[in-house]
C-alpha cells in the first residue's frame, strides 16, 4: 500500500469521543470521599478552614502592628522580658478572642448556623453557669492550698498590697482573666471543639484538645511535664463543665476564678509569678507536694482537687445538653450531601 492510499484510509477511520473513556465511578467516588462524607464537607476540611481564617485574621494584624516580619521577630526576641501585668494579659488576649469569634461568626454564615452554636450563647453571659464555675474555681484552688498548708506545705506571710492598690489590682486582674478564659476556651472548646466532635465524637475530641491544651502549657517559662499534664486533666473537667451545661460559660468562670485565686494567694501559675498580688506566701517541701516553681499546677494535690470538683459537679449536673448538628448548606453546594 502506498503512502497516499494509507492516509486516505486513515481519513475514514471512525473519532473516538472521549464519552467512550468515561472516568472511572470508584475513582471519582474514592476523590470525593476524601473531602465529603454522608453529611457534605468532611470535619477536617472545616477546621482547616477555620484556622486558615483565623491565622490571615490574626497573623495579619500582627505584622501591621509590629512594621512587618522584622519587627515581629524582634518583638518575638524580647517576649520572654516582657512583665505579665493585666493590661498586657488582657491586651493580648482581647485581640486573639476578636479574631477568633470573627473566624467562627465567618463559618457559621458558610454553614449557616448561629454564633450561639459554638458554645458562646450572649442571652448567658455572665449569668449562672458562669457564677457556679467561678466560685467553683476559686474554691479548687482555695482547697488545694489549704490541704498543703496542713502538710506544711504552703503560708501566707501578709499583704503584698495595700489602699486603693488592692481594689485595681482585684478588678484588673479579674478583668485581664475573664478575657483569658473566654479566649482558652472559645480556642479549644468552642468552633474547633463543636466540629471535631460532629466527626469524631465529643469525648474523643475533648481528649485530643485538652492533649492540646496541655502541650500549650508546656511552654510556659518554668513549667513541666507534670504541670502540663495536669493541664490536660483541667481540659478534660472543663469540657465536663461544656457537655453537661451546653455551653461554655461555666468553663469560662472556673478559669477565671481559679487563676484569679492564684493571683490572690500570691503563687504561681504555671510557672508564672503573679505581678501585684494580693498576698504574700511561700511553698516549701518537697515538689510533689507544692509543685515547685510550676506552682500548685504541678503538685499531686490538683488531680485530687479536680476529681471532687467533677464528681459534686456532676453530681448536681446529669444532664447532658450539650448538642452537635448536621452541617448545612453552604455556597457551592459545599457543605451539601454530595
Amino acid at each position: 500500500m502506498t503512502i497516499a492510499n494509507r492516509l486516505k484510509a486513515a481519513e475514514n477511520l471512525p473519532v473516538l469521543s472521549t464519552e467512550a473513556f468515561p472516568p472511572s465511578p470508584r475513582l471519582t467516588f474514592g476523590l470525593r470521599s476524601i473531602f465529603f462524607g454522608r453529611n457534605g464537607l468532611r470535619a477536617g476540611w472545616r477546621l482547616l478552614m477555620f484556622l486558615a481564617l483565623f491565622a490571615v485574621l490574626f497573623g495579619g494584624f500582627v505584622l501591621i502592628k509590629t512594621g512587618g516580619p522584622q519587627g515581629f521577630l524582634e518583638k518575638y526576641r524580647n517576649a520572654s522580658h516582657i512583665t505579665v501585668t493585666p493590661l498586657v494579659l488582657g491586651e493580648s488576649e482581647a485581640i486573639t478572642l476578636l479574631f477568633l469569634c470573627g473566624a467562627a461568626l465567618i463559618m457559621g454564615r458558610l454553614e449557616h448556623r448561629k454564633f450561639r452554636e459554638y458554645g458562646l450563647p450572649l442571652r448567658k453571659t455572665l449569668g449562672r453557669d458562669f457564677w457556679i464555675g467561678s466560685s467553683s474555681g476559686f474554691l479548687a484552688i482555695s482547697g488545694t492550698l489549704l490541704t498543703m498548708f496542713l502538710f506544711h506545705g504552703f503560708r501566707i506571710t501578709g499583704l503584698a498590697l495595700h489602699g486603693t492598690a488592692i481594689l485595681s489590682s482585684l478588678l484588673g486582674w479579674g478583668i485581664a482573666f475573664l478575657l483569658a478564659g473566654l479566649a482558652e476556651e472559645f480556642m479549644f472548646r468552642g468552633y474547633i471543639q463543636y466540629t471535631l466532635a460532629s466527626g469524631i465524637g465529643f469525648w474523643p475530641a475533648a481528649f485530643v484538645l485538652s492533649a492540646l491544651f496541655g502541650f500549650g502549657h508546656f511552654f510556659n517559662p518554668n513549667e513541666t511535664a507534670r504541670g502540663s499534664a495536669t493541664v490536660v486533666l483541667f481540659g478534660m473537667l472543663l469540657c465536663l463543665f461544656l457537655r453537661r451545661t451546653g455551653n461554655l460559660w461555666c468553663a469560662v468562670g472556673f478559669h477565671l476564678g481559679y487563676d484569679w485565686g492564684q493571683m490572690f494567694y500570691g503563687v504561681p501559675d504555671s510557672g508564672i509569678v503573679p505581678y501585684h498580688h494580693l498576698l504574700n506566701s511561700t511553698l516549701s517541701g518537697p515538689r510533689w507536694l507544692t509543685g515547685g516553681i510550676v506552682g500548685p499546677e504541678a503538685s499531686f494535690l490538683t488531680p485530687l482537687a479536680l476529681l471532687v470538683v467533677a464528681v459534686l459537679f456532676s453530681r448536681y449536673h446529669r444532664e447532658t445538653r450539650y448538642r452537635t448538628t448536621e452541617p448545612h448548606s453552604m455556597p457551592g453546594d459545599l457543605l451539601v450531601k454530595p
